[in-house]
């Protein structure tokens, strides 16, 4: 059975970014896969120290919060989905502050096809390429053997659930479906 790990980096829970990923969940768990949301807004991740104690320790981290065991479940899934809204053109800081978390053991995060959802006020796709770019030299440059499946631009919606009333929430319920 196939595992899809979905992070939602939105710090407001059923904030856009958050709807579209639970869409996504629900999409991909209808055609039978194993899914599990993580909601970043309901975890502790602190910042990285750029100590590197993780590279004499096996890539355990000595900071005691959620991104240790966070990373972990993105070695096991074969599918891993980023939601984010966009800040200032780039994605959010709890994201970010995920991702140089991975530091320990992003070599071991191989073979994950990978699906990025994100959502702005800005009306322009074009506008927040920007932000898959970012996310990008994660998931492609650093990533071994990721596949980029697809890509959700929820532009033009800014206040909480401005989201429901666009054609996005379908648009990532096909998405988890066909992932």
């Amino acid at each position: 059975m196939k595992k899809v790990l979905i992070i939602s980096a939105s710090p407001r829970l059923n904030g856009n970014s958050d709807i579209l990923a639970k869409q996504f969940k629900k999409g991909a768990e209808e055609e039978g896969k194993e899914v599990e949301l993580i909601e970043l807004a309901q975890k502790k991740i602190n910042f990285c120290h750029g100590c590197y104690y993780c590279a004499s320790h096996d890539g355990h981290c000595c900071q005691q919060d959620d991104a240790e065991a966070i990373v972990d479940k993105m070695v096991n899934s074969d599918v891993i989905v980023l939601a984010t809204p966009t800040y200032f053109y780039s994605m959010d800081a709890q994201l970010k502050a995920l991702i140089d978390r991975r530091v320990m053991k992003y070599t071991t995060i191989t073979d994950k096809d990978i699906y990025i959802i994100l959502t702005s006020w800005d009306p322009e796709k074009k506008d927040v390429e920007k932000v898959v770019e970012a996310i990008r030299g994660f998931t492609k440059d650093c990533l071994p053997n990721a596949n980029e499946k697809g890509i959700l631009y929820g532009v033009g919606v800014n206040d909480k659930g401005d989201v429901a009333h666009t054609d996005y929430p379908s648009q990532a319920y096909e998405m988890g479906k066909n992932c």
